[in-house]
């Protein structure tokens, strides 16, 4: 009996190249995995071209509920945004991608797990990392770090698949690389690879359109959370993954959520690209204007902190970690009342505030007007400043004395 790999399978030049090879390198039995994340129309041929190269069979697993479900909604709950512009949207389906491999893996006896992923990027930490952390047992096999891997190109691997016979679809012609599910797609490559340049918008766009050919007239969406989860859109109960459809139909008409980004790679290079994210965007802004009138001053300043080591976390792959698992805890716990309705208008890349309502708001008008109520005499604010500004006029009045002494 042959030992089983599982390949995390794509369908794209890349993972089909390497069915061949694993078996022509290591005589394998190649089992292909392709997790579902909501990658749409990619996953259409995909078993029949995976059989035709060689694998002796193909899982294609929905995930998509339990992406939004348990790896989405933390990651909005937290507002988790790496290095103020990155929501994650590669970097939230790695784990649940790399926990499916495992499952795979162990449901047929495999004694390795593959991946595609190149060597310079984040993926390879975060499929390993996750890997190790679920199954340290298996071996892995990063082809492109493989001494036995020769293909450089697309023109190299088109041909090591003809003279193995496959005849596929794809041509050795540029194009961007791409990495699209439910929550976003990403773009690298060609003219973003020199910050100078502007991107080719009209060429790159997938999942919307710029703010300059959004509509001329804005668009009003309603959206309800209960504990921090999104619950419907303009009065229509969903679940997460409806809810990021239908955002990403409103966010995408009206130009909303396109990033161009230079961001830190986990392995220390900076890289360069476009993200399209235009439901989550929309989400994480109802999300964090309802906190705004329900979480107290203490704790939306702490849970900031922990939004960033969270983003942090996600993005390095460190997903199965004690520390993720406590970050997410403290998270969920200031999610408790985090209940209510948010109104916003889309309009040519913006989002602009239509009011927020919430049973649980903090917010009161008998205090925060500017008449004087029953709940606050202007007059408490003396005696609060003078002591909350004792320290620096005590620094100020020894400073004066140190002056007079000179």
């Amino acid at each position: 009996m042959k030992e089983k790999v599982i390949l995390a399978y794509s369908g794209g030049l890349d993972t089909t190249a390497i069915i061949p090879w694993l078996k022509e390198n290591y005589d394998y039995e190649v089992i292909c995995v392709c997790v579902d994340c909501g990658q749409g129309e990619e996953l259409d041929g995909l078993e029949e071209r995976a059989i035709s190269c060689g694998a002796s069979k193909l899982y294609i697993e929905d995930v998509v509920d339990e992406f939004c479900d348990e790896y989405v909604v933390p990651c909005v709950q937290a507002h988790a945004v790496y290095e103020n512009k990155y929501l994650l949207g590669t970097s939230m389906a790695r784990p649940v991608i790399a926990k499916r491999l495992v499952e795979i893996a162990k449901k047929e006896g495999a004694t390795t797990i593959c991946h595609g992923a190149t060597g310079k990027g984040n993926d390879q930490i975060r499929f390993e990392l996750g890997i190790k952390a679920l199954a340290p047992e298996l071996k892995i096999i990063a082809v492109w770090r493989d001494d036995k891997w020769k293909l450089s190109s697309r023109e190299e691997e088109i041909e090591y698949c003809h003279q193995h016979g496959i005849h596929l679809p794809f041509s050795a012609d540029n194009s961007y690389s791409r990495d699209r599910n439910l929550w976003h797609i990403s773009h690298e490559g060609l003219e973003l690879e020199d910050p100078a340049n502007e991107p080719n918008y009209d060429h790159l766009l997938v999942l919307g359109v710029t703010p300059e050919k959004a509509p001329d007239k804005g668009e009003y969406v309603t959206l309800t959370f209960e504990k921090g989860i999104p619950t419907s859109v303009n009065g229509k109960k969903m679940k997460v993954s409806g809810v990021i459809k239908e955002l990403n139909k409103l966010g995408g008409k009206h130009g909303i959520g396109i990033i161009d980004i230079v961001e830190n790679r986990v392995v220390g290079m900076k890289s360069r690209g476009v993200y399209e994210t235009p439901g989550g965007t929309i989400l994480y802004e109802a999300h964090q204007q309802l906190e705004e009138l329900i979480l107290d001053r203490d704790t939306y300043a702490v849970k900031a902190e922990m939004g960033a080591k969270l983003a942090q976390i996600v993005y390095e792959g460190k997903w199965f970690t004690p520390l993720c698992d406590a970050v997410k805890a403290f998270i969920k716990s200031t999610q408790e009342y985090v209940t209510g309705e948010v109104k916003l208008k889309l309009y040519k890349g913006n989002i602009i505030k239509a009011g927020t309502t919430s049973p649980y708001s903090l917010y009161n008008e008998k205090i925060a007007s500017f008449t004087t109520g029953d709940l606050y005499d202007h007059h408490d604010a003396e005696g609060f400043i003078n002591l909350f500004g004792l320290s620096c006029k005590v620094r100020a009045m020894k400073m004066q004395e140190v002056e007079k002494n000179k």
